[in-house]
């Protein structure tokens, strides 16, 4: 069985030692999604939500996260992102909203956890914005689908 990588020998948590790892080009795609009334959605799409554009705030809000993960998550490194894209599709008929995050760094360790905060944290903002009108949203479903690069090479969710 595998071992949790963020223990020591003696079970304290410590910062995974990554400094002999291999420069490489990493990348980490997420998805997650928002569920909300029609009204909700259709206020977000026609742009009449009172506090402004919902998705523009989002997507920046998102981009701040993933720049900040390593001061939200404590054993993350600090990383010099390349790229943090944040993309949202509209599904009405479901009344929901698709996030997708695309985090990218040339490093020595993965992207994941910068790309799951940029997909919560934009997901977040959305709930946030709206609020006053759907306190009953649910964020589900947020995940990762996608890494590339490093050592332990490409994954893709439901390639296992």
């Amino acid at each position: 069985m595998s071992k949790l990588t963020h223990f020591d020998d003696q079970g304290q948590a410590h910062m995974v030692d990554v400094g002999a790892k291999d420069y490489t080009h990493r990348v980490a795609l997420t998805s997650g999604h928002i569920s909300m009334k029609a009204e909700t959605l259709q206020l977000i799409k026609e742009g009449g939500h009172k506090k402004g554009d919902v998705l523009g705030i989002a997507r920046v809000a998102g981009i701040m996260a993933a720049k900040k993960t390593p001061d939200l998550v404590p054993l993350c490194h600090p990383l010099a992102l390349t790229r943090i894209a944040i993309d949202f599709d509209i599904d009405a008929d479901h009344n929901r909203i698709h996030c997708h995050a695309r985090v990218e760094t040339r490093g020595q360790t993965g992207v994941e956890m910068e790309a799951l905060c940029a997909t919560q944290v934009a997901l977040l903002t959305i709930y946030d914005m709206c609020k006053a009108v759907d306190r009953g949203m649910v964020i589900s479903e947020v995940r990762l689908e996608e890494k590339m690069g490093g050592k332990s090479g490409h994954w893709k969710r439901g390639h296992d």
